[in-house]
C-alpha cells in the first residue's frame, strides 16, 4: 500500500489534469485506489503499484510538464491482509463507540 502525490513543476498553479491522468493510469492499471485531497493511496503488488507510478510520471512528462517531483509513503504487512478500507473500518468502528 502506498500513498503516492505527483507534483507537476513547470506547468502553472493548477495541477487537475495531471492529476487526472495519473488516475486513468491507476485505472488501465487495475490497481484499487483511493484519490484524495493530496494524493492517491493505491493498494496491490509491488511491481504494479511502483510501474504505475513510473508510468504516471512518463505521462505527466507527456503532457509537457518539465520536472515531476513524486513523495511516497510505503507500506508493507507480512503477518496478515490488509486493505484500505479494512485500515478505515477500524478507525471508524473505535470512532463509533465513542
Amino acid at each position: 500500500m502506498i500513498d503516492l502525490c505527483v507534483i507537476p513543476l513547470g506547468v502553472g498553479v493548477s495541477v487537475s489534469e495531471y492529476v487526472a491522468a495519473c488516475q486513468r493510469v491507476l485505472n488501465d492499471a487495475g490497481l484499487e485506489h483511493q484519490m484524495h485531497a493530496y494524493g492517491t493511496n493505491i493498494e496491490g503488488e509491488w511491481d504494479e503499484v511502483f510501474a504505475a507510478v513510473k508510468r504516471c510520471h512518463e505521462v505527466v512528462h507527456e503532457m509537457g510538464a518539465p520536472r515531476v517531483s513524486t513523495s511516497m509513503r510505503v507500506g508493507t504487512r507480512t503477518d496478515r491482509s490488509q486493505t484500505m478500507n479494512d485500515k478505515i473500518e477500524s478507525v471508524e468502528l473505535k470512532l463509533s463507540s465513542d
